[in-house]
């Protein structure tokens, strides 16, 4: 402590006792004697002095406040010191809500608060937020011409923001970013070699998506050199060095070069120890590498010490006799989730039961993970993460069975599939049915914020970057409070299937179901029909998945299967042999449950029996056999609502965009078919907006929209045209809807950026997560013509009281044996882009199920009655002649 502190704190000690505390001085002095002696105990202390500021009624001064800022941003880095990460957000979150609310100044909020704050949404996995809140401090010191060391800053936010992009899987851009960053000026060593290693890292992660490619190893491993050339330059830098080492063993670990990889090991944790204040998660992290490259040189016994000492220095009281930590001392941690991981691994080879319940652990740990997010991308990438482990988990499962003969173990292989099949939109609609008023409309106006961000990003380079940095400052608002809000609510806990239940609805329906789930190094397939479920691997050769893919690439344009039927009646029928669908099932009823390329597959044109036919309407189709739904879910299945109105009208969108480029000529006879069978609003041309159809879906029971749509691409979302506007899927999410039927009679509605599990971000998508549970989308560009023939028949269908399901079957089977449509048309490309996902039994009848009860016990009262009053009416004449003869 200096001379002028030590004066400083004598006069306000004086002041202080002649004159009383205040406020500020009373919160600067706790966090003075708190950083003095940091601990546990003295963060819950700090804590209660924050809590009574908080209580007492006067009036807040500026100078008050940023006292609260400054003790929650040294709390928050303690509670991190302490590795307590969550609470450490918690704190930073609180400071900077507090600095931006109250406009402070006077205080360097990007070096004390938003600069670790984006570092833990990093560890955490909460990429969005730490992209959000980077790109807030890089354009607060971008912009601020007073803001103290700006390029220091800014260098610190691409330096995190590519680490943001690396952890989110989006390697180009974080190569693309660093790159151009060290092709700038005015960099110093310490900068350059940061950046380099930085640079290296991403290209070992690029070369592992490209199959490990010598040639991107090698630039890898030149980057790691030079970065390590820099470093070297620069005193004090032994964590970074460190880093630069650690990144060498990793690349020479996955090459198997195990000498020079313990080598570089070695040295790492050399500069890594001579660091004063290593923090526990950082030496917890360090552990876990040595682990795991143990491992793989097969030191089993060595690799599990390792894991020990992990547990030992992020687990307080952890008991080594135990091997795995009890669940009551986990916390939402990236590392103790990998260790487990790792832990369960060396287990396989002794204990296989042993092995379940570390991923368990594993699994819990996730969940508290998930429970901190609130954008979708995050979760989707922490659910892909959890899909890995779930892959190894059924394999377990499976060979438990074949040893042991117990249907339990299937049953709990299938629940864990089910964890991750398009968890997002189960949690999102759970958690929205069930939220207060205050968060549903915090999670709309978060929703309407992303889509603003989306679309001014669209614009490139003439995008308003002042505009975008004013959404995120807003968006990171709305995330803190709506995190406050569900902070309340219970945690998030991944639905079980009722497998009784789904058995009982499977029965009723007259349906099996086909359920897969496609892994990284293998595929499986549940089959469950006749109250039992089997799991099996698919036929996966090295040639099954680019086989599957072949076949879901004739339909990329209209000519593909015209030009080679042959080739594409031998294809059809080898996907179908891959894929193993029933062909003897005692049920005509087939749902789908489909994973990753198979989101993208139409199993109605599968051929079940190949031949030398060119005739496309006497090909042996699955379609044939089967009626066949889908659905994205079990749950999503079994929970799925018949519909409840007997009265059908159409709401339809029909823009037709005339004279223009977009004109969807036979759009008009579609329109004409629909409206000559059902009532309704029909909005046509300038009238299909994106607002009237907004105003207007609540009121109709079926929502059909004849337009254009996209697909869209890595970095453009999926869309939809209306008349006056193009939306994004996420746009959609804000309707809340309960339609009976969504059908969006438009190109490639079904298909979006891809996740296995979760699913395509898809025009549907967006349906699916306003409310719609049965819906009939496209898989691919369709033909104008030949959609507003396939409309027809299927609206004729529904008109007889058809149910939505079969409708679209008998429509498709209609196509093909209509004599009128020529043989190149009846092409599968023409009639199988339309799947239907939803309930399948006799929807229509169940409207009217209440309806015809009531009918029926009131001509039983009315026969009760006049059967009385007959009875009555005999007695008296009975009566009468008694009385006569009297």
């Amino acid at each position: 402590m200096n001379l002028y502190r030590l004066y400083g704190l004598l006069f306000l000690f004086i002041n202080l006792t002649v004159f009383g505390q205040n406020q500020e001085d009373k919160i600067y002095n706790a966090v003075d004697s708190f950083t003095a002696h940091p601990s546990v105990k003295a963060i819950q202390d700090l804590s209660t002095i924050e809590t009574a500021f908080w209580k007492n009624p006067n009036p807040k001064t500026k100078d008050e406040l940023l006292a609260i800022v400054v003790l929650n941003c040294n709390k928050g880095y303690y509670e991190n010191l302490f590795g307590l990460t969550q609470n450490a957000v918690s704190s930073y979150e609180k400071a900077w809500q507090v600095f931006q609310k109250h406009k402070l100044g006077n205080y360097d909020i990007i070096e004390f608060c938003l600069k670790p704050l984006g570092n833990l949404y990093t560890v955490l996995g909460d990429y969005d937020s730490a992209e959000n809140t980077i790109k807030q401090y890089y354009f607060i010191a971008n912009t601020s011409k007073v803001y103290p060391d700006a390029q220091k800053q800014k260098f610190a936010a691409i330096l995190n923001l590519s680490n943001v992009y690396q952890g989110s899987g989006k390697i180009s851009m974080a190569i693309e970013l660093l790159e151009n960053t060290l092709k700038g000026e005015n960099l110093s060593n310490l900068q350059k070699g940061i950046l380099w290693n930085n640079l290296g890292n991403n290209y070992l992660l690029s070369s592992t998506e490209n199959l490990m490619r010598p040639e991107i190893l090698k630039k890898a491993e030149k980057t790691f050199e030079a970065s390590i050339k820099y470093l070297e330059k620069e005193k004090g830098q032994s964590e970074t060095l460190s880093n630069s080492y650690r990144n060498l063993a990793s690349m020479n670990r996955q090459w198997q070069r195990f000498d020079l990889a313990d080598s570089y090991m070695q040295k790492a944790e050399k500069l890594f120890l001579e660091t004063p204040n290593q923090q526990p998660r950082k030496l917890a992290k360090l552990y876990y590498e040595k682990a795991l490259l143990l491992f793989d040189e097969r030191k089993y016994d060595e690799s599990s010490n390792e894991i020990t000492r992990i547990f030992k220095t992020l687990i307080p009281n952890y008991n080594s006799k135990n091997i795995l930590p009890n669940q009551n001392q986990l916390y939402a941690e990236t590392v103790l989730a990998d260790a487990l991981d790792l832990q369960a691994e060396l287990l396989k080879f002794k204990q296989p039961k042993k092995v379940l319940q570390a991923f368990e652990l594993s699994f819990y740990i996730e969940d508290l993970l998930m429970n901190s997010l609130v954008y979708e991308n995050s979760k989707i990438l922490m659910q892909l993460r959890s899909r890995n482990r779930i892959e190894k988990c059924i394999s377990i499962y499976d060979e438990l069975f074949k040893k042991e003969s117990k249907m339990q173990y299937l049953e709990e292989a299938f629940q864990l599939s089910e964890r991750t099949k398009s968890g997002i939109l189960q949690r999102y609609r759970s958690n929205f049915k069930n939220a207060s008023t205050e968060e549903k409309q915090l999670l709309q106006e978060l929703q309407n914020l992303n889509n603003a961000i989306l679309k001014e990003q669209q614009k490139g380079n003439s995008a308003n970057i002042s505009r975008i940095n004013n959404f995120i400052k807003k968006q990171n608002e709305l995330v803190i409070s709506l995190k406050k809000v569900q902070f309340k609510s219970a945690d998030y806990v991944p639905e079980k299937c009722d497998l009784k239940g789904l058995f009982s609805k499977l029965e009723k329906d007259q349906a099996v179901m086909v359920y897969y789930f496609m892994g990284f190094e293998n595929q499986y397939f549940f089959t469950l029909q006749n109250n039992s479920i089997s799991l099996n691997h698919l036929n996966t050769t090295h040639t099954s998945i680019p086989k599957i893919v072949q076949f879901v690439d004739y339909f990329n344009d209209a000519n593909a299967i015209t030009n080679d039927i042959s080739g594409y009646n031998k294809c059809g029928k080898q996907v179908f042999d891959i894929l193993k669908l029933p062909n003897n099932s005692v049920y005509q009823n087939l749902i789908i449950v489909p994973d990753g390329i198979l989101n993208f597959l139409p199993f109605e044109a599968l051929i079940t029996q190949e031949s030398n036919t060119t005739n496309f309407a006497k090909m042996h189709y699955l379609l044939n056999d089967f009626k066949i739904a889908y659905n994205t879910s079990a749950n999503i299945y079994l929970n799925s609502k018949p519909v409840l109105k007997s009265d059908k009208t159409v709401l339809g969108v029909f823009p037709v965009f005339e004279k223009s480029p977009f004109e969807l000529r036979y759009s008009k006879k579609e329109l004409a078919s629909i409206r000559n069978n059902f009532k309704g609003k029909y909005l046509e041309n300038a009238d299909a907006t994106f607002n009237n159809f907004k105003n207007n879906a609540s009121n109709y029971s079926i929502l059909h929209l004849s337009t254009h749509a996209s697909s869209g691409d890595i970095e453009t979302p999926a869309s939809i045209k209306f008349y006056d506007q193009e939306i994004l899927y996420s746009e959609l999410y804000n309707l809340h809807i309960n339609p009976d039927l969504v059908v969006l009679s438009a190109c490639e509605t079904g298909i979006g950026k891809l996740y296995k599990a979760e699913g395509a971000m898809s025009v549907a998508r967006g349906f699916q997560f306003a409310g719609a549970q049965n819906l009939m989308f496209s898989l691919w560009k369709v033909n104008d013509f030949t959609t507003s023939v396939f409309m027809a028949d299927f609206y004729k269908n529904v008109k007889n009281n058809v149910s939505y399901f079969k409708a679209n079957t008998n429509a498709k089977r209609e196509y093909l044996n209509d004599k009128s449509i020529p043989n190149a048309k009846k092409s599968p490309y023409y009639w199988s882009s339309f799947v239907y996902y939803g309930f399948i039994s006799g929807e229509e009848k169940s409207g009217n199920y209440i309806y015809y009860v009531i009918s029926f016990l009131i001509v039983i009262g009315l026969f009760l009655v006049f059967n009385q009053y007959r009875k009555w009416k005999i007695f008296t004449r009975f009566s009468k002649k008694r009385n006569t003869k009297k």
